[in-house]
């Protein structure tokens, strides 16, 4: 496989892993309890696969218009996604998911031909991109099909068409985020969108899980920037966008953007781009508490100006991440870490920040320097990995968020702490918009039956007015929490969409749809 491949049994690439400090697993060992798991991990290459379901005359067939792969550890690298589960699972060589093959198609004729194999053979399809699905967007229901296959879409990767004047640009959706970086730079544009996940989430998954990255303050989510799409569906292709508004009736691009590839699969994308910056600040802001932290944060981003990053964590998390910095009992070692980030040309960022400043501290702001936000932005992408190493000391950790308007935050932020009791809970505002703003939270505990747990919150979540999801998405964990946001008469809109565009129900089955 290639060197690029991102790790089987975990996070991103396999030489950045780095185990914890002994000083980390010795907290966690004293105040925690957490003690190493009795099994260790399988090795890659003691993993088999079942044998693949799919006839001969299917792999044929899909042999005469793509790369077939049917190997072990092709089928492997793509079996489910990424959350806690999906890893634990994987590591005690749980591969009851893995796709029967692999198909890596490089065109979109080749994508709608798939997809007539598909329905021809019965066999179901799901669109593959990164593979960093943290909602079991990647593991469909096969029930009633002869298997199923991963439509990796990596040979899809090209840069297809930039307008400079109208600031915009058309990727593939095999694109990860750091090529699609590289090619715009080559025209001085950049998307701006800066995911957890940047590093190995793709284009096409982007607008298929309606990604928010973590510059969305100043650029946008992903689906606010997409202005249009070509979608490859098992009865036909969509060309979706003529232009970036248009009153020509309901917008059917929004139908294929938060789609998860239940409705089709996008082979092209048409963004919104911005010149690459000329000047980029981080700064880190402390906040007496939450509260003050939260208000601060309202008043900037609903009165302006608005800086590119804006994030806030709360007392836990603020802690936890001086710990394992190393920081505690420096200043801002109490309170919460407010991070602030501006980009864009020289006089337009001295002027946004000053401001920004000023505001921050009539709020109860006190100003910590450039250190810890320039600390965060060299370590964005780092916590996934984080993650690995606490699961490998035996800990469990996950992350979970969702959404709600800024006057009920506080309900919604007690809500889920009160259905975790007796775990290290920990939460940070991620995204803001003067009406609304996004809880992301992350758990790390000895012990925990997640599959009671998550339920539990998902209720708590409903119960107080919040989204199932912000940024993650629906797949299949949160499909019945989302069947009950959307209602009866929302289910029996999204069924139906779905027949018509996908009678025989091939695209990722049991994903997404209620």
């Amino acid at each position: 496989m290639s060197e690029t491949e991102i790790s089987w049994s975990g996070w991103g690439d396999p030489a950045k892993a780095a185990p914890l400090p002994e000083k980390i697993t010795a907290l966690l060992r004293d105040l925690l309890g957490v003690k190493p798991r009795e099994v260790p991990p399988v090795a890659l290459e003691d993993i088999a696969p079942r044998p693949s379901r799919l006839s001969t005359a299917a792999l044929q067939a899909l042999a005469d218009v793509a790369v077939v792969r049917t190997d072990a550890e092709s089928r492997v690298r793509h079996t489910r996604g990424k959350s806690t589960p999906d890893l634990l699972a994987i590591r005690r060589g749980d591969v009851s998911d893995a796709p029967d093959a692999v198909v890596l198609p490089d065109s979109h004729e080749a994508v709608l031909r798939v997809l007539e194999l598909a329905t021809e053979h019965r066999f179901a399809v799901v669109p593959f991109g990164g593979g960093t699905s943290v909602v079991g967007g990647l593991a469909p229901d096969d029930t009633g099909f002869a298997g199923f296959v991963a439509l990796d879409l990596r040979h899809l990767d090209g840069l297809v068409a930039v307008d400079p004047v109208s600031r915009t640009a058309t990727l593939e959706p095999g694109l990860r985020g750091p090529r699609a970086e590289e090619l715009l730079a080559e025209h001085g544009f950049t998307l701006g969108h800066f995911p957890q996940s940047f590093e190995w989430a793709s284009i096409g998954g982007f607008a298929a899980a309606r990604s928010s990255g973590q510059s969305s303050a100043g650029y946008g989510r992903f689906d606010e920037n997409v202005v249009g799409l070509t979608v490859a569906t098992p009865t036909g292709t969509l060309t979706l966008g003529r232009t970036q508004k248009s009153a020509a009736g309901p917008d059917l691009r929004q139908l294929v953007l938060g789609s998860e590839g239940a409705f089709g699969v996008i082979t092209s994308v048409t963004v919104r781009v911005r010149p690459v910056p000329e000047v980029k600040v981080y700064e880190g802001w402390r906040f007496p508490d939450f509260a003050t932290g939260s208000a601060a944060l309202r008043r900037i981003i609903q009165d302006g100006p608005v800086p590119t990053v804006l994030r806030l964590s709360d007392e836990t998390e603020t802690l936890v991440n001086l710990a394992q910095s190393g920081a505690i009992g420096e200043e801002g070692g109490n309170g919460c870490l407010a991070i602030v980030g501006f980009e864009g040309e020289p006089r337009e960022v001295a002027e946004r920040r000053a401001r920004v400043r000023e505001i921050l501290a009539e709020q109860g702001g006190t100003d910590l320097g450039e250190g810890p936000g320039e600390g965060w932005a060299h370590g964005r992408f780092a916590a996934p990995y984080l993650r690995d190493s606490l699961l490998d000391v035996g800990a469990f950790v996950e992350t979970l968020e969702t959404t709600t308007f800024w006057s009920n935050i506080p309900e919604l932020y007690k809500a889920v702490l009160a259905a975790l009791p007796g775990h290290l809970v920990m939460c940070h505002i991620s995204h803001v918009y003067p009406s609304a703003a996004s809880l992301y939270f992350t758990i790390v505990t000895p012990d925990i039956d997640w599959d009671v747990a998550k339920p539990a919150v998902n209720a708590a979540i409903l119960a107080a007015g919040g989204s199932i999801s912000h940024h993650h998405g629906v797949g299949t964990d949160h499909r019945a929490p989302y069947a009950e946001e959307i209602g009866p008469l929302g289910v029996e809109i999204l069924r139906a969409v779905k027949a018509r565009l996908d009678p025989a129900g091939v695209l990722n089955p049991g994903v997404l749809v209620p």
